[in-house]
């Protein structure tokens, strides 16, 4: 391999510095309060470094988003293009929410691709390629963070700071529920969604992300007030399809641009709700809190934009008066039901045209279930959006070649798109049922996410996969969906189990798939046939497996039992080696899809490129 001269220095294997301290006025180092100034070497081997990036690669393949621009009006279009911009600036947000270094690192690599992409090719060799291809990897982990292998670092061996840049990366757990215990007045803030944590004059403090971000998020709120301008002016209403309106989604673009600089989100949750007749759909701001492994307290920014089906959506819209009886139902004792949660819940079927932050790292997103806001859930209830195009090409390109790799060929014929789709619409549904809000004896009130902190992602993701798996069994009983829906679903989620699985244990996602798979198997409603190598879900014993698991996972969130969900994960989140044997047979299929978005094309072709935008090499695109 030649070697990569980079700013004048003489460098081999391509090693990036990074230094996690600011500078003050005059220029000197200044120590952000008690957190050491740290450097940060960021190496990549000499030995065969493409070979290993292009394995990592080839876990994801690259998926066209596109989509059918002619059901879009010129102004729709317009207002698409600002969208985009807005969530350019998410990811902007995100990449500044994962890690306090990525700015510098970006930079770095900017500096870098411009120039290895300005010497010749003689000088740089396959270096350039190289360089590409970490860029790639880096856009697709928001950091140097490899997602899919429990966040281990595919540049340098810096560990991924649990708490992400939520917090300061030298505080610990203790330090954080001792400031608490001195400073009760201050729970609110510092168990807030929407701040984070800093060092001031040596002592913890709660910054709002409308300071936190407020230079970011001017920017953001601006895009939003002109898409929502664009698509209300009254020479543009009248462009747009019959039976389209846009006042509730202008609505919500200008209630979520004033959250940007109030850091109250609760308006334009309620708002969002509110929204319907559009064709384009729009979701951003900050909402999962996947990324604070620390605690599980902060949320992320993301960005989904997406063309919606009104006939798809339509159709699954009835599902929303079952849910009383759907909560009745479910096998706890009555007073740990919520009964008074808001029962509006709207169900959007679509095409996803353009996403950014924290849902676009690593593992894409197929559906989601929103608002998290307690309060806003009680009044409203939650609106389950399906990302349509986006399961049909994981379906084909990923579940289908693994259930020929894991399941009995005799059951083959269950896994269909439908029972898949609907799986992961349950899936959904299932995250507005059960309890959220826990009333203690004493009388005062907390969350389910509060109690169960970094161990709620996985514990709720489990919940919801088998309590959809329950309710699809009640529905099918109440008519909603045919006859045969429960056995399709039942051995499509065995398949589902090795698709997630593979998002490593960093995932709640993929940990708690590892749970669900442990349990209904010690339950006797899975089994490996030892001769063929291969799976049969045991069809008569998978009712009565499910509803065992969901009432533990239930009972668990109902106490807020932190110590509980510990020792189930602790008990049923382990792989085994024969599992692990069979998902080595896995390793040529994609673990999850890179999505390219076409919507990319109505922005302004001026706008500056950040790394995160490097344009890569042709490649083949499903």
């Amino acid at each position: 391999m030649k070697r990569l001269l980079l700013v004048g220095l003489l460098v081999f294997a391509l090693p990036l510095w990074i230094s996690c301290a600011k500078k003050d006025d005059s220029g000197k180092t200044k120590q952000q309060g008690a957190q050491k100034e740290t450097e940060v070497t960021m190496t990549i081997p000499e030995h065969i470094p493409h070979y290993d990036l292009k394995i990592k690669l080839r876990q994801y393949t690259k998926v066209d988003m596109g989509y059918d621009a002619a059901v879009l009006s010129d102004p729709e279009k317009e207002a698409l293009g600002k969208l985009v911009q807005a969530g350019r600036v998410v990811d902007d947000i995100f990449f500044r929410q994962v890690w306090s270094g990525n700015a510098a690192l970006e930079k770095q690599l900017n500096d870098v691709h411009a120039y290895s992409h300005e010497r010749p090719s003689s000088e740089i060799g396959e270096n350039h390629t190289l360089i590409l291809d970490m860029i790639r990897y880096y856009n697709i982990n928001f950091g140097p963070w490899d997602r899919l292998a429990v966040d281990s670092p595919f540049m340098g061996s810096l560990p991924k700071p649990q708490g992400a840049n939520f917090y300061p990366e030298d505080m610990t757990k203790q330090e954080f529920d001792s400031f608490l215990a001195q400073h009760p007045d201050k729970d609110e803030e510092f168990r807030g969604y929407f701040t984070a944590i800093r060092r001031k004059d040596g002592a913890l403090t709660a910054v709002p992300y409308s300071e936190e971000y407020k230079d970011l998020l001017a920017k953001a709120a601006g895009l939003l007030r002109e898409a929502a301008d664009i698509l209300t002016k009254p020479e543009n209403t009248a462009k747009v399809a019959k039976g389209v309106d846009y006042t509730t989604l202008a609505a919500y673009l200008r209630s979520r641009a004033d959250a940007f600089s109030s850091n109250s989100y609760r308006q334009s949750d309620m708002d969002w709700m509110d929204v319907k007749d559009n064709t384009i759909d729009v979701t951003i701001g900050p909402y999962e809190v996947y990324e604070d492994a620390l605690f599980g307290y902060k949320a992320s920014f993301e960005t989904f934009l997406a063309i919606r089906y009104p006939a798809d959506s339509k159709k699954l819209e009835g599902i929303k008066r079952y849910i009383p009886k759907l909560e009745a139902s479910l096998p706890i004792p009555a007073e740990y039901k919520n009964t008074s949660r808001g029962t509006e819940s709207p169900v959007s079927v679509v095409d996803l045209v353009y996403s950014a932050g924290d849902t676009k790292a690593g593992v894409q997103t197929i559906a989601f279930n929103l608002p998290n806001d307690e309060a806003v859930r009680d009044a409203k209830g939650t609106k389950k959006v399906m990302l349509k195009n986006v399961s049909k090409a994981k379906f084909d390109m990923i579940l289908l070649p693994i259930t020929e790799q894991v399941l009995d060929p005799s059951q083959m014929d269950q896994v269909v798109f439908d029972a898949y789709f609907n799986n992961t619409l349950m899936h959904e549904l299932s995250h507005g049922l059960g309890p959220g809000t826990i009333h203690r004896k004493d009388g005062t009130e907390t969350t389910v996410n509060r109690e169960l902190k970094d161990l709620y992602p996985a514990i709720e993701e489990a919940k919801a996969d088998i309590l959809g798996l329950y309710c699809t069994k009640m529905l099918q009983k109440e008519g909603f969906f045919e006859k045969g829906m429960d056995t399709k679903g039942y051995v499509c989620f065995l398949p589902g189990f090795f698709r997630a699985i593979r998002f490593g244990a960093s995932s709640a996602h993929g940990n708690a798939n590892m749970m669900e798979f442990n349990f209904l198997r010690e339950q006797g409603a899975i089994s490996l046939d030892q001769e063929s190598g291969k799976f049969r879900v045991h069809l008569g014993k998978m009712p009565a497996a499910v509803e065992a698991m969901a009432k533990e996972l239930l009972m668990i969130q109902a106490l807020g039992d932190y110590d509980a969900a510990s020792a189930f994960i602790e008990k049923y989140g382990q792989s085994s080696p024969e599992l692990d044997t069979l998902l080595a047979k896995l390793k040529d299929i994609p673990v999850d899809i890179e999505p390219v978005f076409k919507a990319e094309e109505y922005l302004d072709k001026s706008l500056q490129r950040h790394v995160h935008n490097v344009p890569q090499p042709q490649e083949h695109q499903h």
